[in-house]
């Protein structure tokens, strides 16, 4: 498959259909949230509501003001995933300054159902005009505070790991050497522990073939692999899949360029023991204290027709095996999933696995271009204590889309990172580098691709928005907001080192696509007051600071750099903090939309 617009295409139409329809398992009947408000800002509007017991999230509706209550629609922000958001507020900037529209909100107590839309409220979006609207930020710098969850540093996600060892370039650029440095700068500057990659058992590693009619077993690619990642100090979730051709019940079915085999095995017995010899392969060599840290992950995304060939019973019995022989292994070996797209499927696992006793000691799914919704409430209805490992996660499920070179994606990071912070054990970026095959290799610098840092090795913004995060200090402080944009639009996140020092992050951010170019209307001035005395730096990100996307337009790079391109992209690869004035402990900031800024305050 060609990366052109019609491979492009092709894939956005497979991508789209579910593996089983299946009716899903029963779930409670939840009212509409209480307290619906709405607060009518200068090109946007602040929905608020009471938080349901039971919801995993909330879905939006917007109707023209006075329409049918029938004609309210879910607010579709280009997200392109999940619209359901898991906070009790929403900023609507969608909508058509000046004109009225009706807001009702609706319970989600699964990602496939919402229940009853609730009674609207009437907001208008003020128009343009007039003077940049001031949101005030208060730090409570002497409160003892509450320890700051990272849900950033335990996993990244990353393209399948045999890259590793790839000699080939891309971009000029040696693919295997490229792919260990990104790597290996997510852990040393982020501090990401664990990566996550498809197609450990994909032939192009060589673990598995049948000679005479019986399995032959070959983990020393995997070695080589794994070895890589040790070396630089991280570990890996192992997602156990696709399926080897020799045991694929039909190898013809494949996905992406690399044909990864999404079929069941042919024989359920060999699968068992494939996976077991894999893990106790793994205990050998590297030892049970090391590998008891790891997770296995079983396979990827089977709610999805792409990546599983059968039904939704064959994928079920596919878990109950393979978590059957991780456990064989070592029972305190963890296993879980189901890994799915769009937070399909966690329902019907933890269901499924209430009557078959497999284990499930972590659950995983995945969603893009919107926050991870609440799990805790699905994992309360089983009983279940597993931990919750959203094991992809992006601003966009799309390949080649623009957005994920903009300094909106950056923002869209903080703005989950921060929803996520202390409801799950995990929020892993899906990619660390645009070294990424699923439909062929990078076709220029700058292609919409899903990583972090690209071709090449320049950071993009969503980059520094993680290198941001991990500035931050280990207590978080409380925050007290006003104006036009306070605590949706604009948002703040502070913390105090162990030395009495302070990080604030404060964003710019509405979860609206067709606004990642940016929006004068939602531009603000930020006034953030803390503590009188010590110097202050900041940091910024934003068309200016940190934005390759515009760097390379404003130097004219084509499809791929020249050299003297190469060296002014690599020059501008590291934000720059710069000293400023603290008047009486109160400092005035410039904050356009999208943007973000790091303050640094040594006392």
């Amino acid at each position: 498959m060609s990366t052109g617009t019609t491979a492009r295409e092709n894939w956005e139409q497979r991508i789209a259909s579910r593996s089983d329809e299946r009716e899903a398992v029963p779930v409670p009947e939840l009212p509409p949230p209480a307290g619906l408000t709405a607060v009518e800002g200068l090109g946007h509007v602040t929905l608020r509501w009471e938080p349901v017991d039971g919801a995993i999230g909330y879905l939006v509706h917007r109707a023209p003001a006075g329409s049918p209550h029938a004609d309210l629609a879910p607010v579709d922000h280009l997200g392109g995933d999940v619209l359901s958001v898991p906070e009790t507020w929403y900023v609507d900037t969608t909508g058509e300054p000046g004109t009225a529209y009706d807001y009702a909100v609706a319970s989600v107590p699964t990602v496939t159902e919402h229940g009853e839309v609730g009674e609207p409220v009437t907001a208008t979006a003020k128009p343009a005009g007039g003077s940049v609207p001031v949101v005030d930020l208060t730090v409570a710098t002497a409160a003892d505070g509450t320890p700051l969850a990272k849900p950033w540093q335990p996993m990244i996600g990353s393209e399948r790991l045999s890259q590793l060892l790839c000699t080939d370039t891309s971009g000029g650029q040696v693919i295997g050497t490229e792919l260990e440095a990104a790597l290996r700068r997510v852990h040393d500057e982020i501090g990401v522990s664990t990566v996550r990659a498809h197609a450990i058992l994909h032939d192009d590693l060589g673990v598995y073939r049948e000679v005479d009619g019986e399995p032959a077993y070959d983990f020393g690619r995997i070695d080589e692999v794994y070895d890589k990642l040790l070396a630089i100090g991280l570990r890996p979730c192992v997602e156990l899949g696709f399926m080897p051709r020799d045991l694929a019940s039909d190898p013809d079915r494949t996905v992406f360029e690399y044909g990864g085999i999404i079929s069941p095995p042919k024989d359920w017995d060999r699968w068992s023991d494939l996976i077991g010899s894999l893990v106790r392969h793994l205990i050998d060599r590297y030892g049970a204290d090391e590998v008891l840290h790891w997770d296995f992950e079983v396979w990827n995304e089977g709610n999805l027709e792409v990546f599983w060939s059968s039904s939704r019973d064959e994928w079920m019995r596919l878990y109950d095996v393979t978590a059957a022989a991780v456990k064989a292994v070592d029972p305190r070996l963890a296993v879980g999933g189901p890994s799915s797209a769009a937070a399909g499927w966690v329902d019907e696992l933890l269901e499924h696995t209430s009557r078959s006793g497999a284990p499930v000691d972590f659950v995983s799914t995945h969603t893009y271009g919107n926050s991870p919704l609440d799990l805790r409430p699905t994992l309360a209805r089983y009983g279940s204590t597993a931990r919750i490992l959203w094991t992809e996660w992006g601003v966009t499920p799309t390949h080649f889309n623009p957005v994920n070179d903009s300094v909106s994606s950056a923002t869209f990071l903080l703005h989950g990172m921060r929803s996520a912070s202390g409801r799950l054990d995990a929020l892993s970026y899906w990619v660390a580098s645009d070294h990424f095959e699923e439909l062929g290799r990078p076709p220029r610098l700058l292609h919409g691709g899903f990583g972090l840092i690209t071709v090449g090795g320049i950071a993009k913004a969503r980059y520094h928005a993680l290198h941001l995060l991990s500035r931050l200090g280990d207590t978080e402080l409380p925050v007290t907001a006003s104006g036009d944009g306070a605590d949706g639009l604009v948002q703040a996140w502070a913390s105090r080192d162990d030395d009495g020092s302070l990080s604030i992050l404060v964003w710019n951010h509405t979860l609206d696509q067709g606004k990642a170019s940016g929006d004068s209307a939602l531009r603000r001035t930020v006034r953030l007051h803390v503590q009188d005395g010590g110097t202050a730096r900041v940091t910024r990100l934003d068309a200016d600071h940190g934005d390759i996307a515009t760097l390379a337009d404003r130097i004219g790079v084509q499809d791929w750099p020249t050299d003297e391109q190469w060296d002014e992209l690599r020059r501008a690869d590291q934000l720059v903090a710069e000293p400023v004035e603290l008047t009486a402990g109160v400092l005035e900031l410039d904050l356009p939309q999208p943007s973000a800024v790091l303050i640094q305050v040594t006392v």
